[in-house]
């Protein structure tokens, strides 16, 4: 997690929201990203699809069998959707997310009874760093809108 932890940070240092994912393969960080939908102009280039994509490319195979994705918030609809899809054996996250998180935080995509596939799931892993991490962002992102009395649509979450 602390690895996810770092690749959040490289996000809001380029004023992404501050997610970050690592994909464990046999105790081995084989992918890391971090969120780039603003500079990708890429609504899908959440840090979690990201590094999935990464690790297939370096596994040579669409299916990430026995991978672990490490990410600091819980995943949305997407991302798990895309972690079932590419057959991720675990995820494991930090924050909860209550509005988005798809792992029953508001909705129950993972091991949903009509799907096929299975994901372990851990959570609250490094929580308060997490947690932390995306509130500061947020406040500060707050502040600096109300400085300008403006609103840049680019950065518009």
């Amino acid at each position: 997690m602390r690895a996810a932890l770092g690749q959040a940070r490289l996000a809001g240092k380029e004023n992404e929201v501050p997610v970050g994912a690592v994909v464990v393969k046999d105790g081995r960080v084989i992918a890391r990203a971090h969120n780039r939908p603003i500079h990708l102009d890429d609504p899908t280039a959440h840090a979690e699809v990201l590094a999935m994509r990464r690790a297939a490319r370096r596994l040579g195979n669409y299916r990430l069998n026995g991978c672990a994705l490490y990410v600091t918030i819980e995943p949305c609809a997407m991302c798990a959707g895309a972690a079932v899809h590419a057959r991720v054996a675990r995820i494991v996250y930090g924050a909860h997310d209550s509005k988005a998180g798809a792992c029953g935080g508001a909705l129950k995509v993972l091991n949903h009874p009509k799907l096929n596939h299975r994901v372990e799931t851990s959570r609250g892993v490094l929580k308060e760093e997490c947690a932390r991490l995306l509130r500061d962002f947020f406040r500060a992102r707050r502040a600096h809108k109300q400085k300008l009395g403006t609103r840049n649509s680019k950065f518009e979450t």
